[in-house]
């Protein structure tokens, strides 16, 4: 029988809302004011709000914005929204409504810098650890006083003789790949060393340019976010948030159990629809040949498993209410789970990046060759991610259903 989580319906007395839920969603708004705080103090753009954030922020100049401000402020939005998501029927429809929205797109917004950086670190290392060759170190972001320059040539010229690729979803390229992933679908994947690491500088170079315009790109949209009157008026609806929490009626007598308790059964269910019998095989050749396809569509069988990992983050959140001003048990169960999906998540990232410079026009067979083994060694942490989950959940199932 799958888990249902009775932890969560025990006959201990409930946490009530009035105390819980609004201790929490003040914490976190207060969270999200210091961090908006620290993004002025490191110079971000000045916050012109009218209301008490605007009014509790020095206004300071500047054309950057930290690093650490932005990851508290992601942190700070998440929760909020997270916990608005769960606990919706005790708050003010009107009112969560509108902000949670707007939270997500903040959230997502500051997201893409950090996760450009990470991808081309993981894909550089990867082709290091594949080919044998020094990875390329990582470009630093253009500054944003500066405009993104686009490089003069995301391509490579071939050699002379071999065949010239014209469109982005070149049968060469996408050839060449699917050669490539196919030997890695084996039992003892050994791909060609020596032609591996001929494209193995090239591709590096190619996902370098690629990958840092678009961090370059992330880092404008970022500060024009947290410059942008729509940010304004998120952080004056959070400042708010810091002093009043607009309940309903219903949460007068809530017990926040039950919405806790509901959310695991939306994971629980969520994780019952996934392929895990899939999940425990070492190789999916389906999952290597649809991604390095000419179609740059998402991969069909990673959605499911992104929606285990935003329940997970949900059910985290909920568990955090429920102990506001304690300290929250740690399930070493549940942390493994979530770090093998946040590993499928940065994977199956990379392996599409990897497919993605894969159709660039007019690059090389070896270039073609080595990213089209290095998309097939991120599917493969896909899968590895998809069985340590696999591993982790059966254990977690054990260890509590009775």
């Amino acid at each position: 029988m799958a888990q249902r989580h009775h932890e969560l319906t025990d006959s201990t007395a409930a946490p009530v809302a009035e105390d819980a839920l609004t201790g929490y969603l003040r914490a976190q708004a207060v969270e999200f004011l210091r961090a908006l705080r620290l993004h002025q103090e490191s110079g971000g753009a000045p916050y012109g709000g009218g209301g008490a954030a605007g009014r509790a922020q020095p206004r300071t100049g500047g054309a950057g914005h930290s690093p650490d401000a932005a990851r508290a402020l992601r942190r700070a939005a998440r929760r909020i929204s997270g916990t608005l998501h769960t606990f919706r029927p005790l708050l003010d429809p009107g009112w969560s409504e509108g902000i949670r929205p707007e939270l997500s797109w903040l959230s997502g917004t500051l997201a893409q810098e950090h996760a450009c950086e990470a991808r081309l670190e993981r894909l550089l290392l990867a082709l290091h650890r594949l080919s044998g060759t020094s990875p390329t170190p990582p470009t630093a972001p253009v500054p944003s006083s500066a405009p993104a320059r686009q490089p003069a040539d995301l391509t490579e010229p071939a050699p002379a003789g071999a065949p010239t690729p014209t469109s982005p979803a070149s049968p060469t390229a996408t050839v060449t790949a699917v050669t490539a992933a196919a030997t890695l679908t084996s039992p003892h994947p050994l791909p060609d060393r020596a032609h591996l690491t001929v494209g193995a500088v090239k591709a590096g170079a190619l996902l370098d340019r690629q990958l840092n315009l678009a961090r370059t790109r992330a880092h404008s949209a970022a500060l024009q976010a947290l410059g942008s009157s729509r940010f304004h008026a998120v952080a004056d609806q959070v400042a708010v948030l810091a002093s009043e929490v607009p309940l309903a009626p219903a949460a007068v007598d809530a017990d926040l159990r039950s919405f806790a308790a509901a959310a695991a059964e939306r994971l629980t269910d969520a994780v019952a629809a996934l392929p895990l019998v899939t999940a425990g095989h070492p190789y999916n050749a389906e999952a290597l040949v649809h991604g390095l396809s000419p179609d740059p569509a998402p991969h069909p069988q990673d959605t499911p498993w992104h929606q285990v990992r935003l329940l997970l983050r949900l059910h985290r959140y909920a568990l955090e209410v429920l102990h506001t001003g304690d300290r929250v048990p740690v399930d070493a169960r549940l942390l493994a789970a979530g770090e093998a999906l946040d590993r499928h998540r940065d994977a199956a990232e990379a392996a599409a990046a990897a497919a993605q410079a894969a159709r660039t026009p007019r690059i090389a067979p070896a270039t073609a060759y080595a990213l089209g083994v290095l998309h097939a060694d991120q599917r493969h942490e896909v899968e590895a991610a998809r069985y340590a989950f696999q591993r982790s959940w059966q254990k977690q199932t054990v260890g509590t259903s009775t």
